[in-house]
């Protein structure tokens, strides 16, 4: 019988997005959009928000995302856990005038999935207080394969061509 997977709410977590748009001079673009940061959202269900606004730069926070730690991920959260910089993936599309980010993930193979459908994705710094979180639901859920013994070829493996010799 499957075993049904549920999450909870120790999963999950309430995220906002800090997204940017860059003015560029350029003939073929006028902006650039990118996920700048991640942090808790302190107002789910807001609409978004205006931080920044200069004709170079405008920051705009988006709410209503969450960051869900997900079984069968594990092994993606501990390979970006692991890395030197450590990120949360942020897939985000383009919507009638703003960017707006769809789904989060701090696991690297789903982030890289993403990507690989050629998704806008941004990968921002993880927030610190994340960290032990995602390392303890990892090591709940994940334990690394153990390095098999290398076999090396010895004087009586003949290789795959027999007894072959060059003279």
């Amino acid at each position: 019988m499957a075993r049904m997977e549920t999450t909870t709410d120790t999963d999950r977590w309430a995220a906002a997005v800090v997204m940017e748009r860059q003015t560029l001079d350029n003939r073929w673009a006028s902006e650039k959009w990118e996920a700048k940061a991640v942090i808790p959202d302190l107002t789910p269900g807001a609409t978004p928000r205006v931080v920044i606004d200069t004709p170079q730069i405008k920051q705009i926070l988006v709410s209503g995302l969450v960051l869900q730690l997900k079984r069968d991920e594990a092994e993606g959260y501990y390979m970006n856990l692991t890395s030197d910089q450590p990120k949360v993936f942020v897939l985000w599309r383009m919507g009638e005038e703003i960017a707006e980010p769809q789904m989060l993930t701090a696991s690297y193979n789903e982030g890289a999935r993403w990507l690989d459908n050629e998704e806008n994705v941004d990968g921002v710094p993880l927030p610190v207080e994340l960290v032990s979180w995602i390392a303890a639901f990892s090591d709940r859920h994940y334990q690394p394969e153990p390095r098999k013994k290398v076999k090396y070829a010895t004087n009586k493996d003949k290789g795959r061509m027999g007894n072959w010799r060059p003279d």
